[in-house]
């Protein structure tokens, strides 16, 4: 039996393409994905990115569900100090009470945002300090055991949407281990403390309602093609992608100009946040992927297909999944 494969779908705004394009975009993707096998797709929440248009995440993953039909749908994550409790158990309640047995809620503590943008959503520095708290009355309200008197979650309550710790760091780890919850770790573009978090995650897992042992989901960048010379260029185009995007100061860079950047301190950025990343043909990147899960100590892998092109996406979604289908076979 192979290892469960997810995808967390970054619902890019590709050049010359428009927001109405990404989500479109993002349904294809839920319906392959769904069509191949895979356990869930997630959408991460992001603020005042022109290239990402997953910011509204339920409200998207709403408008998913309704052209799916089995695939498990979440956030990866809901950045909960961005929000009351409340309005997010509400929020994914109505979801799970529409599409019972199919909606999950990550939950990270970043801001998904800039200094600006926080103060636009009007949330306080001391915001993420309140989050293990948080996380704890979100799940008052969606199991019907509200840590808050005379306050219930409708849509929400009983309907026992499962929770998720996201991170990136020991904290994150800690506080999964501590709540008995599963953790899902953002190896996909911060891949330093993957190892010794799940490490500390496993020996310090509490079980809990919701789970009885530590599972792990950890991320990873694929790029299948049907050959390797095209999962190269393919690969050479998101470290371009990203350079700009983090380093470019919200200019329109060419190729040229975004090598410019590669060349000079954000390169080593950019092979850092892809360090665990598969590329290649379906072979190869069952290799990886296989070598990726043993590093990770994985229950289960999230992949980010980072192709440029929405063809390219979907073509490496059905490749992966076919070739670790082959690993069961």
């Amino acid at each position: 039996m192979r290892i469960p494969l997810s995808v967390l779908d970054l619902a890019p705004v590709a050049r010359g393409e428009t927001v109405g394009d990404s989500i479109a975009a993002s349904v294809a993707l839920a319906q392959r994905a769904e069509q191949a096998g895979y356990r869930r797709v997630w959408y991460a929440e992001h603020h005042n990115m022109p290239t990402i248009a997953s910011s509204a995440t339920s409200v998207l993953i709403a408008h998913v569900a309704a052209h799916t039909s089995t695939i498990r749908l979440g956030a990866g994550g809901v950045m909960l100090p961005n929000h009351s409790p409340l309005t997010i158990a509400e929020q994914f309640g109505t979801l799970a009470s529409v599409h019972p047995g199919r909606i999950d809620l990550g939950l990270g503590r970043a801001p998904g945002s800039d200094q600006n943008t926080m103060y636009a959503l009007r949330r306080d520095h001391a915001s993420a300090d309140r989050f293990p708290q948080d996380v704890l009355e979100l799940q008052g309200y969606l199991t019907g055991n509200s840590r808050v008197p005379g306050v219930q979650a409708v849509p929400g309550r009983g309907t026992d949407v499962p929770l998720y710790v996201l991170g990136s760091s020991m904290f994150g780890a800690g506080l999964a281990a501590a709540l008995g919850l599963p953790y899902a770790f953002a190896s996909h573009f911060a891949p330093q403390m993957l190892e010794p978090a799940v490490a500390a995650y496993r020996r310090d897992f509490r079980p809990s309602e919701q789970l009885d042992a530590p599972y792990v989901i950890a991320g990873v960048n694929v790029l299948a093609a049907d050959s390797t010379e095209e999962a190269r260029e393919m690969l050479a185009a998101t470290h371009r992608r990203l350079a700009v995007g983090l380093f470019g100061q919200g200019r329109d860079l060419d190729d040229d100009a975004a090598d410019l950047l590669l060349s000079s301190g954000a390169g080593r950025h950019v092979d850092s946040m892809l360090t665990h990343t598969a590329a290649g043909t379906p072979d190869e990147v069952r290799e990886q992927l296989t070598a990726f899960a043993r590093l990770a100590d994985a229950d289960e892998l999230i992949t980010a297909h980072q192709a440029p092109t929405t063809e390219a996406r979907l073509r490496s979604v059905t490749l992966a999944a076919e070739a670790m289908d082959s690993v069961a076979a």
